[in-house]
């Protein structure tokens, strides 16, 4: 009798141990993760020994690193040592270099702008240098990263860059050293209007102290006229920092009203963000522009002003982005940037537009609504409460950014003037001619559809004169409206054009004051601000 207790004992410990196992296999996390770890162990070692030509482990390695991050989401991403330069100066603004930002055009690496006052522009490098060697290194082997990096360095060290210029009958170099350089995250500040009443600020990224500097711009502008209207221009900025988008909300909004609140897994991602102090612009209307390149702190900033009515959205739906990422250093140099949590703005809502799997909510397009009342959704970006799509309206206007034919025509303009004084019948003229002459080519909608259907139709029909002179008629009509295009779009073209040459001719911050007098978006912001009763009835329609 006692044996079969002891045996019915010791059956039922094992089946509660194989229980127990595979509930601790099915819910510990830390089992699954010693298991799983293990079993990865044991894989590489045996392909390391037995596998028939030798492996790379750490090549191997990182590409599971690598697949396992991409089961996540697209910002949860392995950070090489070389890399941390970029994270450091996405945080701070600062870096050591000589002051270039460069890009691929048409498959060249060319100076798209030297930064004032930097290494690059004291020495006289131009807006357009096509860049042929780094170091000695052709630059046709570099991509823009890799341009950037080689560019980078200690400050003091040196760098050597040769160029080609149009005009210029020889390659030139310049030996430049490196230095510390800051870009400001305010790029540009000024008035908006003739009467100098309402400020305009261009804010590109939330680096450390943005709060500080979109402050000290709109003190600036205030000393010298009576502010009565702010701009603040979010346009193609990406984000950066959550906690310098408070700071620029903690402008405009009273003390202790919430700005944004982050939820995820781990009992430090859980916070509530809420303003500090008075709000030192209380009482001025502010206008912000966003696009579709408008993301993270860019929509924390816009949806907290957006769900207190505190300001006018004026633009396009912005990205989508309502994930917040942390940066944790792991061993040898690396880093891991990890998606920690969900942000949610004042009304409670997420604008997170993509479902990575980051967020238990279903809530996409469900209303909600802001202080006044107004209905605002959920995952889909910031909608601006007034829509202004500024993007290309046709295939020419779509063309000539592709091409960057603006940008290769100021070079051509710039080796052959000294100043930009063309009219703009002049200027259309010019710019037509030198399309001509570098035998650019585009097609409307209709031509696609009319090639389509004759490859079609002679296949079906066979090549008969009554088809083929149909077709040339249609042809000759199309080459009419091909022409009209151009008149049509002249307003844009002559626009890009005046921007492009008033970069090379007055640099960077010209541009930009250049910009205000003919940007459509800020000028459809001047006039909301300016009439105040509209103003007003877009954030309280139900006064």
């Amino acid at each position: 009798m006692l044996f079969l207790k002891k045996r019915r004992f010791l059956i039922l410990t094992a089946v509660l141990g194989i229980f127990l196992i595979g509930f601790i296999s099915s819910k510990d996390p830390f089992f699954e993760i010693k298991k799983n770890f293990t079993l990865f162990s044991e894989v590489i070692n045996e392909v390391n020994d037995l596998y028939v030509v030798p492996v790379s482990p750490e090549r191997v390695i990182r590409r599971g690193i690598n697949a396992m991050l991409e089961e996540l989401d697209p910002y949860t991403v392995l950070i090489d040592e070389a890399d941390t330069q970029e994270i450091d100066f996405m945080t701070t603004g600062r870096y050591a270099g000589v002051g270039i930002e460069a890009g691929a055009r048409n498959g060249e690496l060319v100076v798209i702008a030297p930064i004032d006052g930097y290494a690059a522009a004291r020495a006289g490098i131009r807006a357009g240098d096509i860049i042929r060697k780094v170091n000695g290194i052709d630059a046709s082997e570099l991509s823009p990263e890799d341009l950037n990096n080689t560019l980078r360095g200690e400050p003091g060290s040196m760098v050597t860059l040769v160029v080609e210029r149009i005009g210029a009958d020889d390659p030139l170099a310049f030996e430049l050293e490196r230095e510390r350089i800051e870009i400001k995250n305010v790029s540009f500040f000024d008035f908006a209007d003739d009467d100098n009443t309402i400020a305009y600020i261009s804010l590109s990224r939330f680096s450390q102290n943005a709060g500080f500097e979109v402050r000290q711009a709109i003190d600036s502008l205030s000393r010298s006229s009576n502010v009565e209207g702010l701009i603040l221009d979010l346009r193609n900025n990406p984000g950066g920092l959550l906690t310098e988008a408070v700071r620029i909300v903690d402008l405009f909004l009273p003390a202790d009203e919430k700005v944004v609140s982050t939820r995820g897994q781990n009992r430090q991602s859980r916070q509530v963000f809420r303003t500090e102090q008075a709000a030192v612009f209380e009482d001025i209307p502010v206008v912000i522009l966003q696009n579709r390149g408008s993301a993270s702190s860019s929509e924390i900033v816009a949806g907290a002003l957006q769900d207190h009515d505190r300001a006018v959205i004026l633009g396009e739906q912005s990205f989508g982005k309502g994930l917040v990422q942390i940066i944790r250093p792991l061993s040898y140099g690396v880093a891991l940037k990890v998606t920690s949590s969900n942000y949610f703005i004042p009304s409670g809502r997420s604008i997170q537009t993509v479902d990575y799997g980051t967020s238990d909510s279903d809530d996409s397009g469900v209303e909600f609504f802001t202080q006044n009342g107004r209905p605002v959704l959920e995952a889909t970006g910031i909608i601006p409460d007034i829509e202004f799509d500024h993007t290309p309206e046709n295939a020419l206007e779509i063309a000539l950014l592709r091409e960057n034919s603006y940008f290769f025509f100021a070079n051509e303009f710039v080796s052959r003037n000294d100043r930009f004084d063309l009219d703009s019948n002049q200027l259309f003229r010019e710019f037509r001619s030198w399309l001509d002459e570098t035998d650019f080519s585009w097609k409307m909608r209709s031509e696609r559809v009319l090639d389509d259907f004759e490859s079609r139709l002679l296949a079906e029909a066979g090549n008969t004169g009554s088809v083929e002179t149909e077709l040339n008629r249609i042809r000759t009509e199309m080459e009419s409206m091909r022409a009209s295009q151009f008149n049509e779009s002249r307003e844009t073209i002559l626009r890009e054009l005046d921007l492009e040459l008033t970069s090379r001719f007055d640099g960077t911050t010209g541009r930009q004051r250049r910009n205000l007098q003919l940007d459509p978006v800020l000028l459809n912001a001047i006039e909301i601000l300016k009439d105040s009763e509209s103003y007003n009835k877009i954030l309280s329609p139900n006064d």
